[in-house]
């Protein structure tokens, strides 16, 4: 298989990844694995395309019916690992694990988090420092001196 030259023109890089120049606010990934699956996930990542779309926020191509302005990419992964206490989702970069997130629960992740900045508390297992810090702590756990 050939490989593929590196492309070093930023005008290229733009037209062949239009995400370039979007003015992304957050990355949305959500679990689709057989473990989240199995707690509905399909559903979750649903209702996060419905909320995303109505409210005209989801990055994507205008012929799919998405905004090539949008603040928000939505991700649909094989795990962001956690699968047992799933369906779960991850919002960076606020580096924000959600867990046991049901679709019933999504415009309230979209609407307190995405818009808001307010993480949903209720649903919220773990934050994952977004600005290079080593160290994980726990957003619910009063015992913080813990690893992984």
């Amino acid at each position: 298989m050939a490989e593929s030259p590196f492309i070093h023109d930023e005008e290229t890089l733009k037209t062949l990844a239009p995400i370039t120049t979007a003015p992304i606010r957050h990355h949305v990934f959500v679990c689709s694995g057989k473990s989240c699956s199995a707690v509905g996930s399909a559903e979750v990542i649903a209702a996060f395309e419905h909320e995303l779309l109505s409210r005209g926020i989801m990055f994507g191509k205008e012929k799919k019916g998405k905004n090539p302005r949008g603040s928000v990419v939505l991700t649909e992964c094989s795990s962001v690992g956690f699968c047992a206490i799933g369906a779960a989702v991850m919002v960076y970069p606020d580096g924000i694990w959600y867990a046991q997130v049901r679709a019933s629960d999504v415009p309230e992740i979209v609407e307190e988090h995405l818009i808001n900045g307010r993480v949903v508390e209720r649903l919220a297992l773990l934050k994952v420092p977004s600005e290079g810090k080593r160290e994980s702590t726990a957003v619910n756990s009063k015992n913080q001196d813990w690893e992984a």
